[in-house]
């Protein structure tokens, strides 16, 4: 086999790989429902998520209103983002990792220092 061939073969599995991964990426477009427990109570969460290929986005709406997420990623069942808040004049991340199974994300969410807090999300039929 010539270099040439040798190059040619090794793009094809790259090519082939990379597909085969990208229609291994969990489909999680559509729209979700969860609640989240805080120390000031129960929170509800809407996901009204978009995927392509290993991209997401998508918008959130909790009390606080409505955002797009932000850096939205997904590789396999594993997805993570960001929402961006602004209160009072001061803007604050929250980051999002969370693994589907099924019609469901178990989800982990961290805002600033404070301690992780778990939810799962459920899609809308």
């Amino acid at each position: 086999m010539s270099a040439k061939q040798f190059r040619r073969l090794a793009l094809l599995a790259l090519v082939f790989t990379l597909g085969t991964l990208a229609a291994l990426a969990a489909d999680v477009t559509g729209k979700w429902k969860g609640s989240v427990e805080t120390p000031r109570g129960t929170q509800e969460i809407s996901l009204d998520l978009h995927a392509d290929g290993a991209a997401l986005t998508g918008k959130i709406t909790t009390p606080r209103g409505e955002s797009d997420i932000q850096d939205g990623k997904i590789d396999g069942d594993n997805l993570s983002f960001t929402q961006v808040l602004n209160f009072n004049g001061n803007e604050f991340k929250i980051n999002y990792t969370g693994k589907v199974e099924g019609d469901t994300i178990k989800f982990t969410r961290t805002v600033a220092d404070h301690p992780a807090v778990e939810f799962t999300a459920t899609r809308e039929k």
